[in-house]
């Protein structure tokens, strides 16, 4: 299973939306270089209220273009990294990839999927009504959160949009993926 990445963004000051670069590079361990949410230890502010000291595994967020054409479709329109992630992908589902999945993201740099994002108010800010987009119930009545996936970074490197990235899925048993 292989995909291709659309947009890179990132931001080093708080704010929701993150603007688009030319290129980003990921450090082992820390995340986005320069970005406000790169850091050994939890840095959305919630997590840091509640527990500083808490490993980040959120360190790199990324979301499937594919979403934009859903919301585009309800009325909403959102570019790459107006919801805050920092790599936009196309061709990959990657709200159905399990717990551990290795990304291999152009030439050098893998991310291990940790989990779920969990959308936040922040949304509804963005676009009225977006989070009801976002965060929602399946016919069975479990919360389906489609906001991207948020990662660790493994091995660094230079990401560009254009970059293919390839999907390594972890041994089985396979754990579906949970918000972090």
């Amino acid at each position: 299973m292989s995909g291709t990445v659309t947009a890179v963004s990132s931001n080093g000051e708080y704010s929701f939306t993150k603007p688009n670069r030319d290129s980003i590079t990921l450090l082992a361990g820390l995340g986005v270089e320069g970005d406000v949410h790169a850091g050994i230890t939890v840095k959305h502010r919630s997590r840091v209220a509640q527990d500083p000291t808490r490993p980040n595994l959120r360190q790199v967020h990324l979301i499937h273009a594919e979403l934009f054409a859903e919301l585009l479709r309800e009325g909403f329109t959102v570019e790459p990294g107006q919801l805050g992630e920092n790599i936009t992908t196309s061709g990959i589902d990657l709200l159905g990839l399990p717990e551990g999945t290795l990304l291999h993201v152009g030439e050098q740099a893998v991310v291990e999927v940790t989990g779920l994002r969990n959308p936040c108010l922040q949304i509804d800010a963005f676009q009225d009504g977006l989070l009801k987009q976002v965060v929602g119930r399946d016919e069975a009545g479990n919360i389906v959160r489609k906001a991207g996936i948020m990662s660790i970074v493994r091995t660094g490197g230079e990401v560009r949009p254009g970059d293919q990235v390839r999907v390594v899925l972890p041994a089985e048993p396979h754990r579906p993926l949970e918000q972090v």
